[in-house]
């Protein structure tokens, strides 16, 4: 009989780094050059891509087995000599490109920005730095790609942590799976029935990761008493039902994800941040659906929705070559200086987690927050 961790591994689809094209395989095109900006940790980031498969699963959008794609970010020893990955692969950019100003309106029409041509600070397949680190699972907002969390994900995994990205297709905009694209089948504002099939949805694809934690290529330097999730919008929604209902999970961080859907977890006492922006306007139904819970509460100043995710500095150099209109800018991202407003998510986020799930180091006390601070802790 076949053991159950062949099982698991024969679920895992691989690597996937064969469908990301090379620097050199991204068009040159006419628009400006878009960069994310490079982390500030000490450690350079790895980065590999995974797909899992879950086959007691259906998937609720399209019918057949469930499937993930994952990026998992984590401090390197070296990076030399393996290369910087591209953000998208050059079909999901292509897909992107045609989806991006109906997902996100205001953003550039197909054919004004290469997409294909942003690089991450994610080195394909470097060996990592040795030692087992605290895991942080990242669920990106409804629509959204796991690739947009990518400029917080590199910054977390700089500082020592092992940070895996989850796609969830069927809502995200696209995501190439092994067996081909998967293009969103949401456009617009979902109704209540299908947003609570996509939270659920994303709940199970994060106790899936979590489980097969252990058959991960970066197993060895995941410590799986260590665990956090972090969430953006309906992702955020997603972290906090998942660890709701999953003790391994130790701490999370809800990035303007309302939390009205389901009723209030009893007994919730994981450290919890609940972190929004000034500029959004579901503001009132956020601040409403987060009374019954403790936690943390910040306030992101100067900003909108949009500014936790890369959104932010692509916007900004956007609406600066001028293909972004100032009323988009503010709708996406808000009026804020975007190098500001990066670096205190940057800063209350990887806080937050380095006090909760903190590296041996620093088991005796809270770690200090470095840098300048502009959020501020909500009134109450």
């Amino acid at each position: 009989m076949t053991s159950r961790r062949a099982f698991l591994k024969g679920t895992l689809c691989g690597s996937a780094a064969a469908l990301l094209p090379t620097a050199a395989s991204a068009a040159a095109g006419g628009g400006p050059v878009l960069r994310l900006p490079p982390p500030t940790g000490p450690y350079p980031v790895g980065m590999r891509t995974v797909c899992l498969t879950d086959p007691d699963r259906a998937d609720p959008w399209v019918g057949g087995v469930r499937q993930v794609m994952l990026t998992v970010l984590y401090p390197a020893r070296s990076v030399r000599g393996f290369p910087r990955a591209p953000q998208l692969t050059r079909r999901e950019a292509d897909v992107f490109a045609e989806y991006a100003p109906h997902v996100r309106p205001g953003l550039p029409e197909l054919g004004a920005v290469d997409w294909g041509a942003v690089l991450t600070h994610g080195h394909r397949g470097a060996p990592p730095l040795p030692g087992r680190r605290p895991v942080l699972v990242y669920s990106p907002g409804g629509g959204d790609s796991r690739t947009l969390g990518t400029t917080l994900g590199e910054d977390l995994a700089s500082h020592g942590r092992v940070v895996v990205l989850v796609d969830h297709p069927g809502d995200a905009s696209q995501v190439e799976l092994p067996t081909g694209m998967r293009r969103t089948v949401l456009f617009g504002p979902p109704d209540p029935a299908t947003f609570r099939t996509m939270v659920d949805t994303r709940v199970a694809d994060l106790r899936l990761v979590l489980d097969r934690l252990g058959d991960l290529p970066l197993a060895p330097v995941m410590d799986a008493r260590r665990i956090g999730l972090y969430g953006h919008s309906a992702g955020g929604t997603a972290v906090v039902r998942a660890a709701g209902q999953d003790r391994r999970v130790g701490a999370v961080a809800n990035l303007e994800g309302y939390l009205d859907l389901y009723p209030t977890p009893v007994g919730f006492a994981r450290p919890l941040l609940l972190f929004r922006t000034d500029g959004f306007d579901g503001a009132a139904r956020i601040t409403s659906s987060w009374a019954g819970l403790p936690g943390r509460r910040m306030l992101l100043s100067d900003a909108n929705h949009w500014a936790f995710t890369d959104y932010g500095p692509l916007v900004a150099r956007l609406h600066t070559a001028g293909l972004v209109t100032a009323a988009a800018r503010a709708a996406l991202i808000g009026t804020g200086d975007p190098a500001v407003t990066l670096a205190e998510v940057r800063r209350r986020v990887g806080g937050f987690f380095a006090r909760h799930l903190p590296e041996p180091d620093h088991a005796e006390g809270p770690v200090p927050l470095p840098g300048r601070a502009t959020g501020r802790p909500e009134a109450g």
